[in-house]
């Protein structure tokens, strides 16, 4: 008898660890965040869905924004319906499920954004949207409100309990204690896993409600993936972690902070320090990364998602944003190079396609996993070299200003790729094995580079460079350069991103063309324009030079001659331009003086 019990209490406990993975161990995926703040553009159904076939060359999951209706324009954070209408911002229901299902046929999981802690209310302060899915009906009431939530300061009827976790008064706070909301939680979570076809939640401000809800949903519901954002010091985040009881996995924001400091201070020893202290029951604690090796417990590292920005951290109207001013490319290069699971942020893919392609294949092809162990190998101002053991090989990063300046030791080191601070080099693989996807998706074919507009012209003696940004770089434009014999900072003295362009025009293609004239005694020698969270690599000045988004150089415009114009016997089908591309009449028509473009000619008009 006693032989039999303690069988079945081994196999009750292996049972549970099977329900309770949290995150795959010795996992070795990438996910991608697939959208930025406001990206109704940028993340509908549909264009998402016309990259899948680029997506399955790189990533293994997609995060998406909450799918569901949130009663107009809305990322998703106040949301409104869980079973019936999936009409959002992003597209319709039948472009969503047919996207997570060519994500799938793909290769591709789909995370979806769970939004628990709180929910929108129709038309009133505790009256909740009631929802029929499969024969059964779904209704929140007032009382699964949390008694503390500000309703109840304002005169209305709630619920009994109070929140178990950090209150928030944009929306009203869920009762998880209540047998109602966990039945419709874990009801709406099994639609997103068995229905819509998703593989895996994303949990927003886990903060709001114990962890031992998670435990719950995900024991019942059991997704193949489950991270959570518990956006606090990583002591708080590992007492989640366990709270949750290991079904889920956590974004390491003590990572992200790490990177900040040291690009954002040019320091980049600080990739190897913590993020400060952090002080529980009168016990201090250091805030390194979840994956570190010297944190003061045993590492999490399995259950860490690494990310350098996200939708709340990058730049955005918010004075409260603190995002990574610079080397968003090299911070990448880092994480990729790195234990946990790599989250992409969605503008940086967008800026560096190719590139972090390229990155993510390094570091498959040397099988690094979630839980792979790492070595700090240099650690300088300047830069700092890395070593992670794959299950195929080993891969050193070496990100910072200098990283060109560090060559590691020993003759089984082979560079496998380099760019604007940073460089990979690999061991025990040969690294002209390794073979690297094209990544070029339809939307980018549609802005293609389409020659130099007309409108780009140059004043005799101006000294000047232009630039061809795509849309998605956002509304202004910044040049930062510099001189080889300085110190990389901006030869003006200004802050980064530096100095603001001119928009001059748009080109055939769509894209905004801008121009940066020179106000310094002397030419500087490098350049990078940036704008919208992304930039370019480090490029060579050249006067006149026209660059195309991440391309470089196409072409270099030489000053134009001014004539003096007599606008007497001009033909009329000449349209007459400014200097901005507007045009303002034509050769017959009255212009006020100054100086115009007619015929791709420049005339001055007294």
């Amino acid at each position: 008898m006693m032989r039999r019990l303690y069988a079945t209490w081994i196999f009750c406990l292996v049972a549970v660890a099977a329900m309770a993975q949290g995150w795959p161990k010795d996992y070795s995926g990438v996910m991608l965040q697939g959208f930025y703040w406001d990206s109704y553009n940028d993340s509908q159904w549909t264009r998402l869905k016309k990259q899948a076939d680029d997506l399955s060359k790189v990533f293994d999951l997609v995060w998406i924004p909450q799918s569901g209706y949130c009663g107009g324009q809305s990322m998703g954070y106040d949301d409104l319906y869980w079973f019936t209408n999936y009409n959002s911002s992003f597209g319709t229901e039948a472009e969503l499920r047919s996207m997570i299902a060519t994500f799938k046929e793909k290769g591709i999981g789909t995370i979806a954004d769970v939004v628990i802690n709180h929910r929108r209310n129709v038309s009133s302060w505790t009256d909740f949207p009631a929802e029929t899915y499969n024969g059964v009906t779904y209704q929140l009431t007032y009382n699964d409100i949390c008694s503390d939530d500000e309703a109840a300061t304002n005169g209305h009827q709630v619920g009994p309990n109070k929140d178990t976790g950090e209150g928030w008064d944009g929306m009203r706070d869920l009762d998880h204690m209540s047998e109602n909301v966990q039945t419709n939680v874990k009801a709406y979570l099994k639609f997103l896993l068995n229905d819509l076809g998703y593989t895996g939640f994303r949990y927003d401000m886990v903060k709001g409600y114990a962890g031992m809800y998670t435990k719950m949903y995900n024991e019942d519901s059991k997704p193949s993936f489950s991270v959570g954002e518990c956006w606090d010091a990583s002591k708080v985040i590992q007492d989640w972690i366990d709270a949750a009881g290991k079904t889920s996995a956590a974004f390491d924001f003590q990572f992200r902070y790490t990177v900040r400091n040291a690009i954002n201070n040019n320091d980049w020893t600080m990739l190897g320090k913590d993020n400060g202290t952090y002080t529980k029951d009168k016990v201090e604690y250091h805030n390194y990364p979840l994956i570190s090796k010297n944190y003061e417990n045993a590492s999490y590292s399995r259950y860490a998602v690494t990310f350098v920005e996200n939708h709340d951290t990058e730049k955005r109207a918010n004075a409260a944003q603190d995002p990574i001013k610079k080397d968003t490319l090299a911070a990448n290069a880092y994480m990729l190079a790195m234990p946990g699971t790599p989250c992409v942020f969605l503008t940086h893919w967008k800026a560096y396609k190719q590139e972090i392609a390229n990155m993510i294949t390094v570091r498959k092809a040397v099988g690094i996993t979630n839980t792979s162990a790492y070595t700090n190998m240099a650690s300088n101002k300047d830069y700092y070299a890395v070593q992670t053991t794959g299950t195929k090989g080993k891969l050193l990063v070496v990100v910072g200003t200098n990283a060109a300046g560090y060559t590691p030791k020993g003759s089984e080191w082979k560079k496998a790729i380099s760019g604007y601070h940073y460089v990979y080099y690999v061991s025990d693989i040969d690294p002209a094995s390794i073979t690297y996807p094209e990544i070029k998706t339809e939307e980018e074919k549609d802005g293609e580079y389409a020659g130099v507009p007309t409108f780009c012209t140059i004043e005799e003696g101006e000294r000047c460079a232009f630039f061809e940004a795509p849309v998605s770089w956002g509304s202004q434009i910044f040049v930062w350069a510099w001189m080889n014999n300085g110190d990389g900072k901006d030869y003006l003295g200004t802050d980064w991103p530096g100095v603001s362009a001119t928009k001059l025009g748009t080109a055939d293609n769509g894209n905004s063309v801008w121009k940066w004239t020179v106000t310094g005694s002397v030419n500087p020698d490098n350049i990078i324009f940036s704008g919208g969270g992304m930039q370019t690599g480090n490029m060579n000045y050249t006067n006149g030079g026209y660059y195309f988004g991440k391309d470089g150089l196409k072409a270099t415009v030489t000053a134009t001659a001014i004539r003096h114009i007599d606008m007497t016997g001009q033909p009329a089908e000449h349209a007459v331009f400014d200097l901005q591309g507007r045009q303002v009449g034509t050769t017959k028509s009255s212009l006020k003086p100054g100086v115009y473009i007619i015929n791709k000619q420049k005339f001055i008009v007294r």
